[in-house]
């Protein structure tokens, strides 16, 4: 559904492509991050998306968000009462609780009077960590996808597509990666591929003939995607009219950049609902845990909701590796690029890439925002 100019004029300084942008109210500080807010969890919108891709009754789907809250406010607390035994944490959707993979048994006690519960693993957050950056100082071929620390399972997972399983130069990489620490292996039916798209119709921001979403306003701007363009590079907005120019962008490597916008455009702390669903507030961008919901908006695919998958994710795009990322199990389309993910309130980051659609399903990374706005020195615009 379009809307009018009017309202086009007034929710998108950085809507343009169906994503959070953000008007001028409190802004949090980039170093801060805020905590999740007191206030409603979610807009009748969002809940409605999370009721449609996770299966949810509203009642559930509220009651999953206050317990994702206060997971997000336990984690760091839990993690501290682990010690050098912390292996990881997830949310459990099952329990509503979050949980904590600890190698010493001794700690379990400390960890469960922060509200978490614990799960005994064989090796420790920081010997997981350093496989996988071990793994982030090679390249990889092709046919492997992505790699990152799962720390339910325990251990370093490879993705590799499954059409290349056999392939000489994928098996020698597992075989090098399986000599650095502990290494399991899962097949994807898809390459991964970023998610930018050639000028078509619809709301977009454009940069010449490519087409990608706005991720959340900044102070002076919006982050989104850096394989969308370079430094310097002019955008145009759904209009046609010029919004701004490219202010930084890093990609591979790294898949974040961010616009400064002027031109009689602005910012509003709201993610577009597309006529589908309700605006978003955007509050704060305090980080959702692992087994956490999620919804993404996008300009090609709209809004859609999943879960968390895994975090620091090194993905093995076709141009380039880039570190950093989290998994999700939300779809994506071409254009969705730069899109924003949201856990309730909280902005979670920019679309990168992913596999599959939204008919048959798969799966999507995004960059962190927090990383983001410390790179650059940006403060987020929130309500």
């Amino acid at each position: 559904m379009r809307r009018s100019t009017l309202t086009r004029t007034a929710l998108s300084a950085l809507l343009v492509l169906g994503t959070w942008a953000t008007v001028g109210l409190a802004p949090a500080s980039a170093a801060d991050h805020s905590a999740p807010s007191a206030a409603r969890p979610a807009s009748d919108g969002l809940l409605s998306a999370m009721q449609h891709d996770l299966g949810l009754t509203k009642s559930q789907a509220l009651t999953r968000l206050t317990a994702e809250k206060t997971a997000t406010s336990v984690q760091p607390k839990a993690r501290r009462a682990a010690g050098s035994s912390y292996g990881g944490s997830w949310f459990d959707a099952a329990t509503g609780k979050p949980t904590v993979a600890l190698t010493d048994s001794t700690k379990a006690d400390a960890v469960r009077a922060t509200g978490a519960a614990v799960e005994q693993v064989a090796h420790s957050a920081r010997q997981l960590d350093a496989t996988k950056k071990q793994m982030d100082r090679g390249t990889a071929p092709a046919g492997v996808n992505s790699w990152h620390v799962d720390p339910e399972a325990s251990r370093v997972v490879v993705d590799i597509v499954a059409s290349a399983k056999n392939d000489n130069d994928v098996q020698a990489f597992v075989a090098r990666a399986r000599k650095t620490g502990p290494v399991s292996v899962e097949l994807a039916p898809e390459a991964a591929k970023t998610l930018s798209a050639g000028t078509v119709g619809g709301d977009p921001y454009y940069t010449g003939n490519v087409r990608c979403s706005i991720g959340f306003s900044v102070n002076g701007g919006f982050v989104t995607a850096g394989h969308c363009a370079q430094p310097g590079a002019a955008v145009s907005g759904w209009d046609g009219s010029a919004i701004g120019t490219f202010q930084g962008s890093s990609f591979p490597g790294d898949d974040y950049a961010w616009v400064g916008v002027g031109n009689g455009w602005w910012t509003v702390p709201v993610v577009l609902g597309w006529g589908t669903v309700s605006d978003q507030l955007v509050r704060g961008s305090a980080e959702a845990p692992i087994g956490a919901s999620i919804c993404r908006s996008g300009s090609t695919s709209h809004w859609h909701c999943g879960n968390v998958l895994a975090t620091d994710e090194t993905v093995n795009y076709s141009q380039g590796a880039v570190s950093q990322l989290t998994r999700t199990n939300v779809c994506a389309e071409p254009g969705d690029s730069g899109g924003s993910f949201i856990s309730g309130d909280q902005a979670q980051g920019v679309t990168s890439g992913g596999w599959g659609d939204c008919t048959g399903g798969g799966e999507t990374w995004f960059q962190p925002v927090n990383e983001i706005l410390s790179r650059y020195g940006l403060t987020l615009t929130t309500a």
